[in-house]
């Protein structure tokens, strides 16, 4: 057995101690500001219906809808892999999947909308509709036909519809109450979001309800839409959007790209509002960077191009669907809106496409990582965490089986989940 290494240092521990101590503050900031992804599902899809239109149907409603486009324009798999350009090898699984998920679950997230997409006859008709609302929530939530994620998008808090918003958002929620409580699948959407005073004020709205039905304080979330171009880059110069992450104190929960109302506020001409136009990834790598490591999710927009008429049209629709669902996953933007239920298919067909062709390989990486294997990629702790993180996202929407990850990793669901979500300053990606 060869001689031991003598060990030598010159620095006393005070050193170490009173770095430690001038850091500390730093240290809290960074527990406080980046907290990391919160480990819960993310949807892939929001689907918006308007407050008067919605009802206790719409889920089950937009999920026939959905398979009556693919029994008229693809009816099996392989005339639908020939629309969107599947690979032979996935054609089978994918079609499977997508009828299978549109019987399950269609719509993963639904936002009752009492915004632009709205047309209540007068404020007594919002009144009732947001208290109905309340209670068809309530009541799917609790007799299990509920969205994973449901809630409402209210008027933003700009003056001239501040009082409406406000007051929707009040009926609202005190009708969840009156009907149960608050389910845990609640989401509220801010829309319209120019400064940061605006978030701050809603905030003390939420506080304030809180308070007044003795909610633990920090129970209600929000995300906030960014439709301006001032909530990307303020009149300072500064990045707004980072600035109103931090004005929630920790309530915001995504960020939406809203695609047509911020085109429009640059300039951009009709035909050319696109989720793939530069304005649209400049102002979404603003937004990413922004929520990096805040735990806030980022959402893309959507596409107003219909799946409706002709075979013909609705190919081409479910082409530029697919294409721009597709896009967005490559750039981790793993939710966008769906504004029609001819959307869902191609919604799921790219999900679960992007999902399937990466698995295996995905699979193979984490488990020789894990197991010290080696092999021809050396990854790192992050890049288990992105391994990790995509084959649970692949489970959370249906493109993966539990099953069939565990077989091929040889990880539990909670394994994955500590790949995926580990200690800050962990460097093996194994805490416990």
């Amino acid at each position: 057995m060869g001689q031991q290494e003598k060990v030598a240092t010159s620095l006393a521990g005070a050193v170490s101690e009173g770095i430690s101590a001038s850091l500390a503050a730093v240290d809290a900031e960074l527990d406080r500001r980046y907290p990391g992804d919160p480990g819960t599902r993310q949807p892939v899809h929001t689907v918006y219906v308007p407050g008067n239109v919605f009802d206790a149907g719409t889920i089950r409603s937009w999920g026939d809808q959905a398979l009556a486009a693919l029994d008229e324009h693809a009816p099996d798999a392989d005339s639908f892999a020939a629309v969107l350009g599947l690979p032979d090898a996935l054609a089978q699984d994918v079609y499977g999947r997508v009828r299978a998920k549109l019987e399950r679950e269609p719509i993963e997230d639904l936002r009752v909308d009492f915004e632009d997409g709205y047309a209540g006859a007068g404020p007594d008709a919002e009144d009732l509709d947001a208290a109905r609302a309340a209670r068809l929530i309530s009541e799917a939530y609790e007799n299990g036909t509920a969205a994973p994620y449901m809630g409402i998008r209210m008027k933003c808090m700009e003056a001239a519809v501040r009082d409406r918003g406000i007051r929707t958002t009040d009926v609202f929620l005190t009708g969840l109450m009156e009907h149960g409580g608050l389910p845990d699948g609640l989401v509220l959407t801010l829309p319209k979001v120019t400064y940061p005073e605006q978030v701050s004020a809603f905030v003390r709205l939420l506080e304030a309800f809180e308070k007044a039905h003795g909610l633990d304080a920090g129970r209600l979330g929000f995300e906030i839409q960014i439709e301006t171009s001032q909530s990307i880059l303020a009149a300072d110069g500064t990045a707004a959007v980072a600035r109103m992450i931090d004005a929630a104190e920790g309530r915001a929960t995504g960020l939406h790209y809203g695609t047509f109302d911020y085109s429009a506020c640059l300039g951009v001409s009709a035909a050319y509002q696109a989720s793939d136009h530069p304005a649209a990834d400049h102002a979404k790598a603003i937004m990413q960077v922004a929520a990096a490591g805040t735990g806030v999710r980022v959402s893309d927009g959507s596409t107003n191009v219909l799946p409706v008429g002709s075979t013909e049209h609705v190919h081409e629709a479910w082409r530029l669907h697919y294409g721009l669902t597709r896009r967005a996953l490559a750039r981790a933007y793993y939710q966008g809106w769906d504004m029609h239920p001819a959307h869902i298919p191609t919604r799921y067909a790219a999900v679960f496409a992007f999902y399937r062709e990466g698995f295996e390989a995905a699979a193979k990486r984490l488990s020789a990582y894990a197991n010290h294997a080696g092999g021809d990629v050396m990854d790192e702790p992050a890049t288990a965490k992105a391994l990790s993180s995509y084959l649970l996202r692949g489970i959370d929407c249906g493109a993966l089986d539990t099953a069939e990850v565990d077989a091929l990793t040889g990880l539990t669901r909670a394994a994955l989940d500590r790949f995926a979500a580990p200690r800050r300053g962990d460097l093996t990606g194994t805490a416990p």
